[in-house]
């Protein structure tokens, strides 16, 4: 069989056949008597034979070990292909992720692609210092990327540099929640809590609140804890427990009870929430510094009921707990007295 008919059965090109015969590679057996190359069936074999190794990344050097060393064998090789092909997928997935956020910055022209391009160079630099300050110094008129913003929020572990990125982000108009909402159930309970701690800063973008109220019952109490502050504050009741809890735990308790007092502003939910906090206060297993959190934060709220326990815990068997409802008491007369 000639050069050219091998090459329109195999699909390999008539040049690159002639190349496989310049290393010794695939050699025809034979030539005709014009000198043209000849190949027989077990030559064509071995073409297929070599595109078959090609197709899984071997260069022609070992393809040629491979097919002519019986020593070769396959298993140290085929592992360092798959550490390669590994690494270049990274890097093929990384141009992407790059390519997509260019894209999404709608650019207008190559300078905006350079500047994009240069801002995500200063966001990936080892300096906490640079991060920070490619957020925060760049000029007012230019904004940067949402995309941009949340792939640096979720992989940021300096809170100074996480701080800006969040506040960056919450400029950006919300666009960045829909990203956020897609990781904040991640296996990883660090990207969950900094997908929620930057959707919990711009509560009022679109989607941000059923995102956070979904984010109640996660596992992990700082992702519930940061959730439930802020659905408190606005007005969600579902976040009750969870706050409750809070002020139980003595887990940033001064915001849960503060949150727990814009609720009580709706007397249903004031009602369940005293209810709550009177049954935590009268639970066996609430000690002296758990109820007098409890008593610290009836305070907060609104209703006869919430002020009815505090009074009534001004002459709790507790000392410190009654010394701490009284002076509550009297402060709140005192504020009532002069209103009045």
């Amino acid at each position: 069989m000639l050069i050219g008919d091998v090459a329109r059965r195999s699909g390999v090109s008539s040049r690159m056949l002639r190349h496989y015969d310049a290393l010794g590679l695939v050699r025809p057996t034979g030539r005709t008597v014009g000198g043209y190359r000849e190949y027989s069936a077990g030559d064509v074999r071995r073409i297929f034979h070599v595109e078959s190794l090609r197709s899984l990344g071997l260069s022609l050097q070992q393809i040629g070990r491979a097919l002519e060393d019986p020593a070769f064998t396959p298993s140290a090789l085929v592992s360092d292909l798959i550490q390669w092909t590994e690494d270049r997928l990274a890097r093929e997935q990384e141009l992407l992720e790059r390519l997509r956020v260019i894209d999404a910055s709608a650019p207008t022209g190559w300078q905006d692609v350079l500047r994009v391009v240069e801002l995500m160079r200063e966001l990936n630099s080892s300096s906490a210092a640079r991060r920070q300050q490619a957020v925060l110094g760049g000029p007012e008129d230019v904004s940067v990327p949402a995309e941009l913003l949340v792939g640096a929020v979720l992989a940021e572990s300096d809170p100074h540099v996480a701080g800006a990125l969040r506040w960056a982000l919450a400029r950006s108009g919300g666009e960045g929640v829909a990203a956020l909402a897609a990781v904040a159930r991640s296996e990883d309970v660090d990207i969950r809590r900094r997908a929620v701690l930057a959707i919990a800063e711009m509560p009022d973008a679109p989607g941000a609140i059923p995102v956070l109220a979904d984010a109640l019952g996660d596992p992990d109490p700082t992702v519930r804890g940061r959730a439930a502050v802020v659905l408190g504050g606005h007005g969600v009741a579902a976040a009750v427990p969870t706050l409750v809890g809070m002020v139980v735990e003595g887990s940033n308790d001064v915001d849960a009870a503060e949150a727990l007092g814009t609720l009580s502003r709706d007397p249903e939910c004031a009602a369940v929430i005293a209810t709550a906090m009177a049954d935590e206060l009268a639970a066996p297993t609430a000690d002296s510094a758990t109820r007098i959190r409890l008593t610290q934060a009836l305070v907060e709220l609104e209703g006869t009921t919430a002020h009815g326990i505090l009074r009534h815990l001004a002459h709790d068997q507790d000392r410190a707990v009654a010394l701490v409802a009284s002076a509550l008491v009297g402060a709140e007369e005192e504020r009532t007295d002069e209103v009045s």
